[in-house]
């Protein structure tokens, strides 16, 4: 008879307690293929100066003209060449595993060198991290 009024104050405290966030990642696990992850990849990156290729059968990139500012920044920092801009590219990938599908994103910035050769910056940052773990979370993987 006890157990009857705990389980209710043990619901409210685990309602209470604060749930951990994902940990930060830019890879997912997730059970079925993530078609809507892709969707909505696909259609966010149909704004101007924005570019959807697909550059493999499981691999995605939206490549996004940056603003004047950045693209400045890029080109006398990392002796870009001005008649080819810059720009930033988020990848999306997955890969099909036995536990169902994976998916990596990657963000990097592209630099056109004056030799003709392209130079990729990688965009390392905890919080980007954290957010692509969100994003998965809403589409239902989990953060690996």
């Amino acid at each position: 008879m006890r157990l009857h009024f705990l389980l209710p104050f043990l619901a409210f405290i685990v309602a209470c307690t604060s749930q951990e966030p994902p940990p930060e990642s830019r890879s997912a696990q997730f059970a079925e293929y993530p078609e809507n992850l892709f969707k909505t990849f696909k259609t966010d990156c149909a704004g101007p100066g924005d570019n959807y290729v697909k550059t493999g059968s499981n691999s995605f990139e939206c490549r996004e003209t940056l603003s004047p500012d950045a693209t400045a920044y890029l080109i006398l920092s990392y002796d870009g060449y001005p008649q080819n801009l810059p720009q930033i590219v988020t990848r999306l990938s997955s890969m099909k595993n036995q536990k169902g599908y994976r998916v990596d994103a990657e963000l990097f910035f592209l630099v056109p060198q004056k030799n003709g050769k392209t130079l990729r910056i990688p965009v390392e940052s905890k919080e980007l991290d954290r957010d692509f773990s969100r994003l998965y979370t809403d589409f239902g993987g989990t953060p690996v």
